[in-house]
C-alpha cells in the first residue's frame, strides 16, 4: 500500500486513468524523449559516484556476472513457454523471449526509487548491471529463432552496431564513466540538477508512460488472455529467480531487490528497434502489447514490491 501510494506509482495511474477516459491529456513525444535522457544520465552518474567512492568489489564483479548470465539465459524458458502454452511460432516466441532477459530502465529507476523510500538502497554499481543486461537477450532470442526454424536473420553486422551503439546503453554506460571519473567533489556542482529535479521528472516521465501502456494495450489486437496471463508470470518468475541469485551471491537487500527488479522487467525500447531489424516478420503488437502493456504496468504496480519483500526474507 505504502508503494501505490507514492507519488511515482499515482502519476503513473494517473496517466493510465486519462487515456482510459479518452482525455486529451497528452505529453508531446520530443519532451518525452528529453525526460528519458535525463533519467538514464541521472541514474548512471549517480551510480558512478557511488562506485567511486566505495571502488570496486567483489560484490560487484559477481553481481555483473550474475546480470550477464540471467540476460542470456532467461529468454529460454519464456521461448518454451511461448511455444507450449502460448502456442506462439518460434519467430514471435523469440522475439518476445529477448524482450524478457533484456530490461526496462524506467522499471529500474522507479524501484530503486522505492526500493531507497523503503530503507533498502540498492548499491551504485547495479546500474552497471543495469547496461550489461541490455543486450546478452538479443543474442539469446536470435539464435533461438535461427534454431527454431525462424526465417534468416537480416543484417548481421548492421544489427550489431545497432545494438552496442542503442543510444540508453551508450548513455547509460558512458554516464556511469563519467561519475566514477568525476566522483563526489565533480558532482556536487551538478548535484542540484540531477539530485534535486530527479523525482519531479520520473513523476512526470510515469504520467507519460501511463498514457503510453494503457493506450498500447487498448489498441492492441495481438494479445490473447493467455498471453497476458504470460506476461505477469515471466514478470514474476524471472524476477524471483533473481531475487534468489542475488541472495546466493550474498548480496545486500536493496542490491538483490535490484537484480529481481531487473530480472523480472522486460525492455520495449533497445529490444524493439533490435527485433525490427533483424526479425522484422515478428509481430510489433505482440511483443510491445506483453512488455509495455503488460509487464511494466504489473511490474510498477505490484511486481517491485513483491521482489522488495522477498528480498528482504531471503538476504544477509
Amino acid at each position: 500500500m505504502e508503494t501505490l501510494l507514492s507519488p511515482v506509482v499515482l502519476f503513473f495511474l494517473l496517466g493510465a486513468m486519462a487515456t482510459l477516459i479518452r482525455s486529451d491529456l497528452a505529453i508531446p513525444e520530443t519532451i518525452g524523449k528529453a525526460m528519458s535522457l535525463y533519467l538514464m544520465a541521472a541514474i548512471g552518474l549517480k551510480g558512478g559516484v557511488e562506485v567511486s567512492q566505495a571502488g570496486f568489489t567483489p560484490d560487484l564483479v559477481l553481481a555483473a556476472l550474475a546480470g550477464l548470465a540471467l540476460s542470456f539465459l532467461l529468454p529460454v524458458p519464456v521461448f518454451f513457454l511461448l511455444r507450449s502454452i502460448g502456442r506462439l511460432d518460434g519467430t514471435n516466441a523469440a522475439a518476445v523471449a529477448a524482450h524478457y532477459g533484456s530490461v526496462s530502465v524506467v522499471t529500474f529507476v522507479t524501484g530503486v526509487e522505492v526500493l531507497t523510500g523503503r530503507g533498502m538502497a540498492p548499491a551504485g554499481y547495479m546500474v552497471a548491471v543495469l547496461a550489461l543486461m541490455e543486450t546478452p537477450a538479443i543474442i539469446s532470442g536470435l539464435l533461438l529463432a535461427s534454431r527454431s526454424g525462424g526465417q534468416a536473420l537480416q543484417a548481421r553486422g548492421k544489427l550489431l552496431h545497432e545494438t552496442l551503439a542503442n543510444g540508453s546503453v551508450v548513455l547509460l554506460v558512458g554516464s556511469f564513466l563519467i561519475g566514477l571519473i568525476a566522483g563526489k567533489p565533480g558532482f556536487e556542482p551538478i548535484a542540484p540538477v540531477f539530485e534535486g529535479a530527479f523525482r519531479g521528472i520520473l513523476c512526470l516521465f510515469l504520467l507519460d508512460m501511463g498514457l503510453i501502456a494503457a493506450r498500447r494495450l487498448r489498441e492492441t489486437r495481438s494479445l490473447t488472455p493467455v498471453l497476458m496471463v504470460l506476461a505477469i508470470v515471466f514478470a514474476l518468475m524471472n524476477g524471483l529467480i533473481g531475487v534468489l541469485v542475488g541472495a546466493g551471491l550474498g548480496l545486500d537487500a536493496g542490491s538483490v531487490a535490484a537484480l529481481g527488479v531487473l530480472a523480472g522487467s522486460a525492455s520495449y525500447i533497445a529490444v524493439p528497434a533490435a527485433m525490427r531489424l533483424a526479425l522484422p516478420q515478428a509481430d510489433p503488437g505482440l511483443y510491445l502489447g506483453m512488455s509495455l502493456a503488460v509487464t511494466f504496468p504489473f511490474n510498477i504496480l505490484i511486481g517491485i514490491p513483491i521482489y522488495a519483500a522477498v528480498a528482504e526474507m531471503v538476504a544477509r
